[in-house]
C-alpha cells in the first residue's frame, strides 16, 4: 500500500502525512507542483526526524505519477461512493489525497478505480487532509492485517 498526495498546498500538512506514513511503513508519493517550495526543510517541522525515515517519491506531475504506479488508485473524496468502513483495501492499492484547497480535478477523479469517503457529521464539509490520510492509512493497514 502507498499514499499519494496530489499537489499539496500546505507544507505542515505534508509533514504530518510524511510522519504518519513513516511510522506505519507506508511509502509516500508527492505529485507536484506543490503550493510551496518543496524541500525537506519546508515540511520538517511537522515531520520532525521522521522525514529521514520516510520513503518519499516525487513526481513532476500527474502524468509522471500515472506512468509509475501499479495497482488500484483509491481516491479519498467528499464525493465518495463507498464509505471507508465498508471498503476492502488491497496490498497494491495507492490511496490518493487531494489538495487542501480544491480536492482533485475531474480528470483525476475519473482516473480513480475506487472513490471512498470518510463519513462526517451532518453540516460539516471535510476533515483536515493529514487527519484524513491518517484515518485512511490506518483503515488500509488494519484491513490487510
Amino acid at each position: 500500500m502507498r499514499l499519494a498526495v496530489f499537489q499539496p498546498d500546505i507544507a505542515p500538512n505534508l509533514g504530518a502525512i510524511v510522519r504518519t506514513c513513516a511510522c506505519l511503513g507506508v511509502p509516500v508519493d508527492v505529485i507536484e507542483p506543490c503550493g510551496f517550495p518543496f524541500s525537506v526543510k519546508s515540511y520538517r517541522r511537522a515531520a520532525m526526524d521522521y522525514a529521514d525515515l520516510a520513503d518519499i517519491t516525487r513526481h513532476d506531475d500527474w502524468d509522471a505519477f500515472q506512468a509509475s504506479r501499479s495497482g488500484r488508485l483509491v481516491l479519498m473524496t467528499t464525493r465518495g461512493a463507498s464509505p471507508l468502513g465498508a471498503f476492502q483495501f488491497q496490498q497494491t492499492d495507492t490511496i490518493l489525497m487531494g489538495r487542501e484547497s480544491a480536492g482533485v480535478p475531474d480528470y483525476v477523479h475519473d482516473a480513480a478505480d475506487a472513490r471512498v469517503v470518510i463519513p462526517t457529521a451532518p453540516g460539516t464539509r471535510s476533515l483536515n487532509i493529514s487527519v484524513s490520510a491518517g484515518i485512511a492509512i490506518w483503515a488500509g493497514v488494519q484491513s490487510l492485517s
